[in-house]
Formats: structure tokens, sequence, C-alpha cells
């Protein structure tokens, strides 16, 4: 990936945070989200607002971190880390990137199933091929026709996840009651902190960096002051779109689908089609193929991000697709249960999410970003979301092992 270096007059030019904020309403998201509405109703309505202010924050930071710096994330570390544990960085950060596309890539081939009847290996090839076009555009036709195309199927996930709303009758009352803090029991408490827990996601840390970068150059002091303005109403914007499609998908369940089994996306879709018909059915299915190819292509945007970084080896994003993609290809032509692989990817992704955000909050905090260093209450702020989500991924993780 080449870094553009290059000093341009500041453009109200949004991008970077709308192509990150893809992560945050990946296929990954959506077994949650209903599942929490379908069995605790509105109630834990506010533990997906909570999540999305956290996220405003740590991609602002991230964002900051390119901008100022002129480096990624994975550029810093890996300037500061010696051969040994910088390998070891790369392989931890690199298994984050085929989890990540394991998640993503099972997620469209499950709509090209719900859709077309095609077998989860065969639409693992298609997302895989079709996120390679995306990236081609990437490539040959630079940033910003990147950056169109991945806003453009944002647009189209808001509307296939958003739709239920205006036939599902949501009880807006009682979904203003879930912005109070509360539980219904152990399982809900569980099930809250897997929502907070697996909503920062470590490529979208990593990623965040670099597009600020690649989208607007090496910037002159006089302009930081102003595109980091921008980029604070950029990452508000992108992160309200993505939140309200989260809460969204929330909603709907609670509305439609109280009490119902929605333990898998399949059998999500099934109920969806039942409750509110073929076409919001249909809907639905387009908005997770839409996911799965703006979510796979980010992710190998990511792990391309990473291998420069720490290896200090420029590779197209086109390769590292390549390389992501076959271990997803392989656990679906083995015949895996897509839903159990999809649990398993986000317990891989629990184990990276530290790695990629404690470098984070500190390196904004240090003197390598001069007077744009995260003031004391940011900072303070900032380490205290850190502590939740790692606790709260330590959480799943031991969960996940104890059953």
């Amino acid at each position: 990936m080449a870094r553009p270096h290059r000093t341009h007059t500041l453009r109200w030019l949004w991008g970077p945070a709308f192509v990150a904020s893809v992560a945050y309403v990946d296929p990954g998201n959506v077994a949650a989200n209903l599942t929490s509405g379908a069995q605790f109703g509105y109630r834990l309505v506010w533990v997906l607002v909570l999540a999305n202010l956290v996220a405003m924050m740590v991609q602002y930071l991230s964002a900051k971190l390119g901008l100022v710096t002129g480096e990624s994330l994975a550029d810093l570390l890996g300037q500061r880390l010696g051969r040994g544990p910088r390998l070891a960085y790369f392989a931890q950060a690199e298994i984050v990137a085929i989890a990540t596309d394991l998640a993503e890539v099972i997620g469209g081939a499950i709509a090209l199933n719900i859709l077309f009847g095609l077998p989860l290996v065969v639409g693992g090839v298609i997302v895989g091929a079709v996120s390679i076009v995306l990236l081609s555009v990437q490539t040959w036709r630079g940033q910003r026709s990147f950056e169109h195309i991945v806003i453009g199927l944002l647009v189209i996930i808001a509307v296939g996840f958003m739709a239920g709303l205006f036939v599902s009758g949501v009880r807006w009352g009682e979904a203003a009651s879930g912005l109070v803090p509360s539980f219904a029991g152990r399982q809900s408490v569980l099930l809250a902190a897997s929502m907070l827990g697996a909503t920062v996601m470590p490529h979208a840390i990593y990623v965040h960096s670099s597009l600020a970068i690649d989208r607007h150059g090496q910037v002159g002091r006089d302009a930081v002051p102003r595109l980091l303005r921008s980029t604070r109403w950029e990452v508000g914007a992108s992160m309200l779109v993505a939140g309200a499609v989260n809460i969204a998908m929330l909603l709907v369940a609670a509305a439609a689908l109280p009490g119902e089994a929605t333990d898998s996306i399949l059998g999500a879709h099934a109920v969806i089609t039942e409750h509110l018909g073929s076409v919001i059915g249909a809907l639905f299915a387009i908005g997770l193929l839409a996911s799965g190819l703006a979510s796979t292509a980010v992710g190998a945007y990511a792990g391309a991000t990473i291998m420069q970084g720490l290896l200090k080896v420029k590779v197209r994003v086109i390769t590292m697709r390549v390389v992501t993609l076959v271990p997803a290809l392989v656990v679906l032509a083995l015949g895996v249960d897509p839903t159990w692989a999809l649990v398993v990817s986000q317990v891989v992704l629990s184990f990276g999410i530290a790695f990629a955000l404690v470098p984070l909050v500190y390196l904004t905090g240090t003197r390598l970003l001069g007077k744009y260093a995260n003031p004391p209450a940011l900072a303070a702020v900032a380490w205290l979301a850190v502590g939740l989500i790692v606790a709260l991924n330590v959480l799943l993780i031991w969960l996940s092992v104890t059953g």
C-alpha cells in the first residue's frame, strides 16, 4: 500500500471513518443484537448506546494518531519493537485478521445461501472474488473510489437491517425506558458483556489510522486543527449510522420476535421472514450480503496495513485478500457449522483487542502527538474504557472455554 507523501489544501472530505465503521455492522454483530431483543426486549438498548460512545472515542483516537504523526498504528509499533517481539506481534495481529475475515466471509456466504440457495463454500468463493474486485478499485482507481463503494454498501446495510423498523410495531416508550441501565438475571448480564466487549474490533483500530493517512496524505501543521475538527464530526456521523443500525436490529427483534430462537443468522432470518414478511426477510439478507462484502474488503485492507507496518514489507491489499480468504474457505469446505465458526472467530478477536487498544491509548497520550496528545480528562476516560473492554473480553473468553 503506497503512502501519499504530499501536502495539500485541506478540503471538507469525509470517507475514512465511514469505511472503518463497517466493522461495527459486520455479520458478527447481527446474531447478538437479534438475540438481545428477542430474549430481553428493549432492556439492553443502553448497552449498545454505551458501546457506540466508546467506539466513537476509540476511532477518533486512531484517526488522530495517523493524521498528527503521519504514521499508522502498525507503523509506530513496528518502529518501537525489536525483531522478536515485532514478529510475535505480527503473528497475533494476522491471526486476528484471519479470524475477522472468517466471520465476514461466512456471513456473506450465508446471505448468498438465503438469497439463491448456494452452498456455503460456493458463496464464500463468490464473496472472496467480489471483495478482490472491490480492493482492485482501491489499487487502480484510488482511495476515494474505494471509499465511495464501501459507503454505498454501508447504505445498503443500513436499509437492509433497518427496514423492519417500519413494520415491526416498535413501542417507542418502552424502547426509551431501555436507555436506563438494568439487567434481568445472569443471562442478560452475560449477553450485555458480549455486546459491549465485542464492539471494538482490533482491525478497526489498526485500519482507521492508515485510512486517514491514505486519504489525506501528509498534512501540513496549519491544516491539522481543522482536519481534526472535521474528523471528529465524521467519526460522530459514521458511528451514529453504525449505532443506529445495531439498535434497529435489537428494536426489531424486541417488537416482532419476542421469545423466538435467534441463535443463528439462518434461524434469525427465518423468524424475521415468518413474522415480518418475505420482503423484509429479503432486505435483511441483502443487508447481510453487503455487510459481508464491505467488511471483508476492509478487513483485507487492515491486514495489509498490519503487515506493512510490523514487517516493513509492502504488500498489495489483493495479496492479503487471498491470504486471509483461504482459511475461511477451508472452514466452509470442511462443513464446519457456520454459527459455531462465528463464535470461535469472536473469541479469537477477543484475544487481540488489548494488543491494539492499549498501544493506541498509550501513544495518543504521549509527547509523540505534541499539543494534540490526549488531555488528562480524555486520557482517564480512554484508560477506563480500555480496562472495561479488556475485562469484558477476558470474561467472554473464560465463558467460552468453560462453556
